[in-house]
């Protein structure tokens, strides 16, 4: 069944008078006038806040915009020159920073569009995309970037032959025996400066970037966004919240993906401070700049979390035991809430009956739940700044845990679904319907409908099938793969997710797992990973898991343990521990392996909807964390199946043998 958002009217009063009060960019055509029009507004307001730069920045919305106009205004004094009838392509290759925000912007603005990926990518990544999105100039981070590009084998980029200029957004000396010019960044600005700003003819329909998905398998693609496409995001994210002019938000996902740049294209629309931080800075950060917003994917979250209940497994068993009872008494609560304002997972809205029974729990249990926010939730609070408004996550499965930690402790976190391809959100959760374990409602014009991934036919609300999806946010195609555009959106406009998920009463959104990722046992049981490694992770002593199985009897697992908790528990063993190495004891022993066997079992089993099925049996503990740095995560910190399965072959083939 397809299910259409409706605008304002759904919105309660108070966010409708919030809406009101937010700057509508419905009428503009262009993402550059985004930057005009809130330069005008917001003036002296601060845009760009990187504190951990030498020398740190910060840019006012008035400094930003002019900034802007000058890196377009060089690149249009170096030329610009397309191939073919869509904007020329600028390739743009660095990490966070203001300059980067400048640099995309400043291309877009100069009627380009570019095409960008982190600097410390694969370099054979980075080849592909110069050459495959024919881009003609380069801006890049610093000179390293450059370097790693030029290598001396025959695959490498031939500057005045594939590319006619380079741009540095770093102020290094450029190399004097360069066929082409190359450009340090104040150099570059210099350019911009003697000369003045030129608008571009440009529409919704104007190609604006290409973001060639990172994805988990095969070779990227090229997904055209245009103008029209980001503006949507904007515009849209307006009937999700409306955070204040001057709200602070902290920045910690690679600029240049989808999910974190739209996000922050639309709180800078609306005069938001955004501050640059890093793993490494991130705590602190969270205490000392008290942001109001923040971006994130599940991994980041699980990070808050383990280190609060870190926090609360070092109190005495006192203290233990009096928190855990707050928190069992406010997840009643919570539980209790959702089912008196319908919402559910369960297919079927809980009866007037049930919902008057829920009703009745919410009060009694509400003292209860008030006291504990007064001596515990509040701490966790403060230790994320005290002030946060909204948590945005997305870019992967929440665990239910978690989803349902953050509710209980007063911390709105929404969570939202979408692709690449759908610049990128599609649904979202709003506070005011803010259904844990969902996706969330559909967007502002958006539709989204469930078929039969065989037949194509559509299912009825509470069916799993296929998720389609179809709006303004949907891309333009995937640049010069004309195939791969053919088998993602069809003829009608639908966009193939490949994701598997249901619509709930209401519309909400449940995702059910990936249709990729699916593992088919030898009794033709279908099994979805992902929930089940949620629900594992719940253990402790389980940092990272990865299920495998395909055409096997039953599940196995790949586990990276919490070393520090398996350190501890060790200890408490008296086994031989070494907490200064990794593993921190011999990990064979039989009261390890015991461990573990009963973290699994209790966790599946005490899973939502388990069944015999989802059982783990056979598991290896491996030492090396799944990450970007060894190629086996994604920039979102998703794990590449694929990957891992390959680099762990012998150990899966040994573990079924």
């Amino acid at each position: 069944m397809t299910h259409t958002s409706s605008i304002s009217s759904a919105l309660p009063p108070e966010e409708q008078a919030n809406l009101k009060k937010s700057l509508d960019y419905g009428s503009v055509s262009s993402l550059t006038e985004v930057w005009s029009i809130a330069s005008d507004r917001f003036g002296n307001l601060t845009a760009l806040d990187d504190p951990h730069s030498k020398p740190t920045v910060k840019l006012s919305y008035r400094d930003l915009w002019q900034e802007i106009q000058t890196f377009a205004t060089a690149l249009q004094r170096l030329g610009l020159d397309s191939l073919d009838d869509l904007p020329p392509r600028v390739v743009l290759f660095s990490e966070n920073s203001p300059r980067w925000f400048i640099a995309d912007q400043g291309i877009i603005a100069a009627g380009a569009a570019d095409a960008v990926r982190s600097s410390q990518a694969d370099r054979d990544e980075l080849l592909y995309i110069a050459q495959h999105s024919q881009s003609r100039g380069l801006v890049l981070e610093n000179l390293a970037t450059l370097e790693k590009l030029q290598s001396s084998d025959d695959e490498s980029l031939r500057l005045s032959q594939d590319i006619a200029w380079v741009v540095l957004l770093s102020d290094e000396t450029p190399p004097e025996d360069s066929p082409v010019q190359i450009l340090n960044f104040s150099q570059f600005m210099a350019l911009g400066d003697a000369a003045r700003f030129k608008l571009p003819k440009s529409d919704r329909n104007t190609l604006a970037t290409l973001i060639y998905t990172s994805g988990t398998t095969g070779r990227p693609k090229g997904a055209m966004l245009t103008h029209g496409n980001l503006l949507h995001q904007i515009n849209a994210f307006r009937h999700v919240f409306v955070p204040q002019a001057g709200d602070r938000a902290l920045s910690i996902l690679p600029s240049w993906h989808v999910y974190e740049r739209t996000c922050e294209y639309y709180l800078l629309s609306q005069g938001c401070a955004q501050l640059y931080t890093s793993l490494r800075y991130f705590k602190n950060d969270l205490k000392e700049h008290q942001p109001h917003i923040m971006i994130g994917v599940p991994r980041l979250w699980e990070s808050i979390y383990e280190g609060v209940q870190k926090n609360f497994r070092d109190q005495p068993a006192n203290k233990q035991k009096l928190v855990n009872f707050f928190i069992g008494v406010s997840r009643r609560h919570l539980q209790a809430q959702n089912i008196r304002d319908r919402l559910t997972l369960d297919g079927t809205p809980p009866s007037s009956l049930k919902r008057l029974t829920a009703r009745l729990q919410a009060l009694a249990l509400s003292p209860l739940h008030s006291l504990g926010h007064k001596l515990v939730y509040g701490k966790v609070q403060a230790a994320t700044g005290g002030k946060i408004k909204f948590l945005i996550s997305g870019g992967g499965s929440l665990a239910q845990h978690i989803d349902e930690f953050f509710a209980i402790i007063g911390i709105n976190l929404l969570v939202g679904y979408g692709l690449t391809e759908t610049a990128p959100v599609l649904t979202v959760r709003r506070a005011w319907s803010n259904l844990q374990g969902s996706a969330g409602l559909p967007l502002v014009d958006t539709e989204i409908r469930i078929v039969d991934p065989e037949t194509g036919h559509l299912l009825a609300p509470g069916d799993r099938g296929l998720v389609l999806g179809r709006g303004p946010q949907v891309m333009d195609g995937y640049f010069n793969n004309p195939e791969a555009t053919q088998k993602a959106i069809d003829s009608d406009g639908w966009f193939n997710t490949g994701d598997l998920g249901c619509l709930l009463p209401g519309g909400h959104l449940r995702l059910t797992g990936r249709a990729k990722d699916t593992i088919v046992l030898t009794n033709g049981e279908n099994i979805e990973p992902q929930p089940i490694e949620d629900a594992c992770v719940r253990s402790a002593y389980i940092d990272q898991i990865m299920l495998v199985g395909q055409d096997q009897r039953q599940l196995g697992a790949l586990i990276v343990p919490n070393w520090e908790a398996l350190a501890q528990w060790g200890t408490r063993q008296g086994l031989t521990v070494n907490s200064e190495a990794v593993p921190p004891l011999d990990l064979s022993q039989g009261p390890v392996q015991q461990l573990f066997r009963e973290e699994l079992n209790r966790e599946v089993k005490q899973r939502p909807g388990y069944r015999a099925d989802d059982r783990i049996g056979p598991f290896r503990l491996v030492q090396e964390p799944f990450s970007m740095d060894n190629g086996m995560m994604t920039q979102t910190l998703k794990i590449k199946r694929p990957v891992v399965q390959e680099r762990y072959r012998d150990t899966i083939n040994e573990m079924f043998g």
